[in-house]
């Protein structure tokens, strides 16, 4: 949600509203709560509390934002531009909740509320933005020098960031174009939330399985194996079907997907599930291909409104890059430094396997991971699986959670009195070095049925103080997929396992350590090609032994990682990298392919030939008919990230930059952590560029990442 639009998704302010629905029943998301540290009540919320408090919050919020308009007072930074920023707290607790819940829990029902919900809060976002009431006075506030030259460094960034979100939302536009924007926005938040759920449906389409039984499980590990007749087991059982034991369920969620594409030995079998999971939301019920179009239609009539040829030249205001050439210039330089090593990984990867395979065998997608493994594994007597023993998961927790305490001083302490959604969730309080809350954290690592793929951190309510500078605490949240303990064995991760989980804490870290005032400007609420810095620098620490020495323990014989894997696994995460960066490219590349387009895609549009033209400067494998990413492709098509997603890349070029002065003091430096937390901390209320230079002392290069990734 755009904090500017709805307000900062910040604490719940008290107040004595009460439903009085269901009986004299009292809402839990219309009240104030109980719970430690005003937690969301998830132990009384029921799932028609949701569209209720949603409705409720919009009309309270409409009163707050009348009462700002209707204010006899001449407009001020006060009364206006802090007043907006505080507004909407219900809505924004009661949105929050359903957002992340629809996607952690997969519940139908609450899919549903979304899909009813989001129509209303779009309208609601709109309406704000081109209330001229409220545009007149946040445009006398921004035009005030003299009120201007007295402002705080945050709050004047406040004021200038509320008038450039209004000023690029459409609040300038007059007559039947603030109409037509109104309806553009609502169609496209519809079309949004269609897309989004049909990924998430289209994961568990039963036509997604592959059933397999004892012999094409040739390759696969013991745990994977059984996690995969487990599997079978389970859906077999719901289904009302006979198991006699013989088979195995595979899919195309990540933890069964990814190990089936890395250690099976049938090609055949690899090849047909890497086409079960590329040709997703391609026809049938769950089909994406005409709501992407439609999303790239309306985002380019959005920008044409807004006098921009493209959606990319209108998106990119606000963020670190600004404008699409700088973008297009970033991923040519990396397209130039990657391409070869990408093209000599393949070649050695292709040689290797016609040992095996005879001199007519062609690498194939399908054939990557599993040929590559096998590569890595005869050249560093290595493989991920040799990895995992030292990743038990518990350890794993103290140990991620302990980076945070070895960096900034914080402790985290699990807190089972604080409600959880799923008995699966724990939830942290988290302490500053001092003693006093920072935060609170829920983590919720397993996978279950139906419940969103990949990872991701959220928070049910954003960091703010009030005028007497008391700070309410952010609660944050990060979820995964992991796989859940199969009978008595632990729960051991892989190095990729690890590193999503150093990630989404990275992101966690930075809405806990926020310290700012007004909830725009907090934690998370930074440009978008600046967000993932915090998530990727943790990644680094996945090598590093003076880290793992602290956790990272064989599940077994209590014994440290060794010396020698420890470099292998860095020799081996450096071999790939071509491959790797190309990979990440063509999602970059397809993403401004959508975003620069400057007349609108036709209904007869091929979206499998367009994505293959976006791809081919590029291009790894040759095309495989049918295989297609964008219909799945929710970063961009309903995720936030469109005209965005170089920012991954954007971010490890910092990220890289960044760790390197720790490398060059010590990667537990004191002093340079401490001027990183004070990043954390500071949210969006810098200048990105700005806070970097502070911290680093010169602009970022690509030069550490290609050092980190051996290619320089």
């Amino acid at each position: 949600m755009n904090r500017f639009i709805l307000g900062s998704m910040t604490a719940f302010t008290l107040m004595t509203f009460a439903s009085e629905a269901d009986g004299g029943r009292r809402n839990p998301l219309l009240l104030p709560s109980d719970a430690p540290f005003q937690a969301i009540p998830f132990d009384k919320i029921a799932t028609t509390d949701y569209k209720e408090a949603i409705i409720e919050g919009i009309r309270l919020h409409n009163d707050e934002i009348e009462g700002i308009v209707s204010s006899p007072e001449s407009p001020t930074f006060q009364n206006t531009i802090a007043a907006f920023d505080r507004s909407g707290k219900i809505l924004d607790r009661a949105v929050a909740t359903l957002g992340n819940l629809e996607s952690a829990l997969g519940d139908t029902a609450l899919m549903n509320i979304m899909a009813e919900v989001t129509p209303l809060i779009s309208e609601h976002s709109t309406g704000i933005l081109l209330n001229e009431g409220l545009w007149k006075r946040i445009k006398y506030v921004y035009d005030d020098k003299d009120s201007k030259a007295s402002l705080s460094p945050e709050a004047l960034r406040l004021l200038n960031e509320t008038y450039r979100s209004f000023a690029q939302s459409g609040a300038n536009l007059q007559g039947e174009d603030r109409e037509r924007f109104r309806r553009l926005n609502a169609e496209l938040s519809d079309l949004g939330v269609k897309f989004s759920q049909n990924v998430t449906n289209g994961m568990s389409d039963p036509a997604r399985r592959m059933w397999i039984e004892e012999a094409d499980t040739a390759g696969l590990p013991e745990l994977i194996k059984k996690a995969a007749r487990e599997a079978a087991a389970e859906v077999l059982k719901a289904e009302g079907k006979p198991d006699d034991g013989s088979q195995y369920l595979i899919t195309v969620y990540a933890p069964s997907y990814v190990p089936f594409m890395k250690y099976a030995d049938s090609r055949d079998l690899r090849e047909r599930l890497y086409k079960l999971y590329n040709s997703r939301n391609v026809g049938g019920e769950f089909d994406n291909t005409q709501i992407l179009k439609d999303i790239a239609n309306i985002r380019l009539e959005i920008a044409n409104l807004m006098g921009k040829e493209t959606f990319a030249e209108y998106q990119l205001q606000g963020t670190m890059a600004a404008n699409p050439k700088t973008v297009a210039d970033f991923l040519e330089q990396l397209r130039v430094n990657y391409t070869e090593p990408m093209k000599m990984e393949v070649k050695e990867i292709e040689e290797f396997a016609r040992k095996s395979e005879g001199d007519a065998f062609k690498l194939m997608p399908w054939d990557y991971s599993y040929w590559s493994d096998k590569l890595k594994n005869e050249r560093y007597s290595f493989n991920d699986e040799d990895l995992k023993p030292y990743f038990e998961l518990e350890r794993t927790i103290d140990g991620v959670l302990g980076l945070a305490t070895r960096l900034y001083g914080y402790k985290f302490k699990e807190n089972k009195n604080i409600p959880v959604y799923h008995p699966d969730v724990k939830a942290y309080e988290v302490f500053e070095k001092d003693g006093s809350v920072l935060g609170v954290l829920y983590a919720d690592f397993f996978y279950r049925p139906g419940k969103g793929p990949g990872a991701w951190m959220t928070e049910f309510r954003t960091e703010t103080k009030d005028d007497n500078a008391k700070r309410e605490l952010p609660l944050i949240s990060i979820v995964c997929n992991f796989s859940k303990p199969v009978g008595d064995e632990p729960v051991l991760l892989t190095p990729d396992e690890v590193e999503t989980f150093l990630h989404e804490f990275g992101h966690a870290l930075h809405g806990l350590s926020a310290q700012a005032t007004y909830g725009s400007l907090s934690g998370t609420n930074v440009y978008h090609d600046f967000v993932e810095l915090f998530s990727q620098f943790n990644e680094n620490y996945l090598t590093e032994k003076d880290f793992l020495d602290g956790f990272a323990r064989h599940y077994k014989t209590g014994k440290k990682m060794p010396k020698e894997l420890i470099e292998k696994f860095v020799k081996a995460g450096q071999y790939g990298a071509g491959y790797s960066c190309m990979r990440q490219l063509g999602f970059g590349y397809l993403d401004m392919a959508y975003h620069t387009l400057r007349e609108p895609l036709r209904a007869s549009a091929d979206v499998e030939k367009f994505e293959q033209k976006a791809q081919d400067p590029v291009r790894i494998f040759d095309v495989v008919e049918g295989c297609i990413t964008s219909p799945s492709f929710g970063h961009i098509f309903s995720g936030g990230y469109a005209a965005g997603y170089y920012g991954y890349k954007w971010a490890e070029a910092l990220d890289a930059d960044a760790f390197a002065a720790f490398k060059e003091n010590g990667i537990f430096n004191a002093s340079i952590a401490a001027k990183f937390k004070k990043m954390l901390q500071a949210g969006g209320t810098v200048d990105p560029m700005a806070l970097y230079k502070e911290f680093r002392g010169k602009e970022p290069t690509v030069d550490a990442l290609l050092q980190r990734d051996g290619v320089k």
